[in-house]
């Protein structure tokens, strides 16, 4: 019952933004300068920066102010003379960085760094709602945050720009990483992920047809791989064909299918996304026991919980374990791996966020004009603006259409 009255309210402000009203004379927008804080990231094996010295450069050029704490880009090979030499101020503390009116962040801010924050602060980070509970968005709330979560940006196509260009980095990753433990210099079994003449191919079966499965069929198929994809979804694997402007093997995912093209397999990439939750598991411990010896898995669904019954979670330390004579790679950050081609990634994406905040009158202002950024706020001044947040942490929500209308 409040869900539909919810819904009649939002429709009703939604008709109430497009009612006739007088006209009126165009105003300017305002710029803004913007006082960007970068702090270094304390998240376990997170190797990634959310800007490059060169965006860095660009937005000190329009006039923004940028503090970054030192060694930020040091996991990225990236130094703090790289940033001075940018345009930005090097801090040595955490908590002088934290009093910028906008926190940028790859990973969400540990419990440790929440006492940092200032009230009313912007904070533009990941969420990673699976990893963080009532308590921890209570704190965020009790300082009056607004909040955009980076995994959910999208346009109005369904694009999330961030997450694409991260899962294309990981599609491709995840087939280097198989063709490495395949090889004798990783204790493998000697061999060559490919093909060459008079040689059979190696076989690679790929469960899950979205954007990491799609990246990592096109370079298996580069490597002249034989590739088998498997999904839920035949739309998915029609346009997973489509794009790669060939005919591939695919299969729903049907597991007496599966598990005979497993048992020639040697390599399996799991990348399966759940929209909500754990990612369901696909192959059975029985299934990887009927795998080839020597054969490998890259579960890149293992930060939902993986899509394989045998994975565990590993890191880049120690990358993977052995189960049935089958190598597991399960590391959840893949991204990590090459930081600094996945800093320049979210880089790119970032600074057009920022420039286009400056021109008109701040990340307040921007949310109201941009649907694909407002598409990302979780909280606006310590109010829960997104369903799924709220309904997890099972605390109050508010439509931001209703606060869009009441501004109005």
């Amino acid at each position: 019952m409040n869900d539909k009255k919810s819904s009649s309210m939002s429709s009703l402000a939604a008709l109430a933004v497009y009612m006739p009203r007088e006209a009126m004379l165009e105003v300017k927008k305002q710029s803004k300068e913007l006082f960007i804080g970068i702090p270094k990231e304390t998240s376990f094996q997170e190797n990634r920066v959310p800007l490059i010295p060169e965006s860095v450069s660009l937005l000190t050029n329009n006039g923004h102010q940028i503090i970054i704490e030192s060694g930020a880009g040091a996991a990225s090979k990236i130094e703090d003379s790289d940033f001075s030499e940018a345009g930005a101020k090097i801090a040595y503390s955490t908590e002088e960085v934290f009093k910028a009116d906008i926190v940028l962040k790859v990973a969400p801010p540990s419990k440790d760094e929440l006492k940092y924050l200032q009230n009313r602060q912007s904070l533009i980070s990941i969420l990673q709602m699976s990893m963080q509970n009532d308590e921890y968005i209570k704190a965020l709330s009790a300082k009056k945050i607004t909040g955009i979560g980076y995994e959910f940006i999208h346009d109005e196509t369904g694009v999330y720009p961030i997450i694409q260009a991260m899962s294309e980095i990981v599609g491709n990753s995840s087939i280097l990483i198989a063709a490495e433990y395949l090889s004798n210099a990783f204790n493998g079994k000697g061999e060559l992920l490919g093909g060459v003449a008079g040689i059979p191919p190696t076989v690679v079966v790929i469960i899950g047809a979205g954007t990491v499965g799609e990246y990592a069929a096109r370079a298996a198929i580069g490597l002249g791989a034989t590739v088998r994809v498997f999904d839920h979804s035949v739309h998915r694997l029609r346009r997973l064909q489509n794009r790669l402007g060939r005919r591939v093997y695919t299969s729903i995912i049907n597991p007496s299918v599966l598990l005979r093209e497993l048992k020639s397999a040697d390599v399996a990439i799991g990348a399966l996304r759940s929209s909500e939750g754990r990612t369901p598991i696909v192959v059975t411990e029985e299934m990887v026991s009927e795998m080839r010896v020597g054969s490998v898995i890259v579960d890149v669904s293992i930060d939902q919980g993986g899509c394989f019954e045998t994975s565990e979670v590993t890191n880049h330390m120690n990358p993977v374990f052995k189960k049935y004579g089958v190598v597991h790679f399960c590391v959840p950050n893949i991204a990590s791996r090459v930081s600094r081609t996945a800093s320049t990634a979210l880089s790119n994406i970032f600074t057009q966020i920022l420039l286009s905040a400056g021109e008109n009158g701040g990340i307040d202002e921007l949310m109201w004009i941009d649907k694909s950024v407002r598409a990302g706020v979780y909280m606006y001044n310590g109010s829960i603006t997104n369903r799924f947040v709220a309904d997890t942490c099972k605390l109050p929500y508010k439509d931001l259409d209703l606060l869009k209308a009441a501004r109005l």
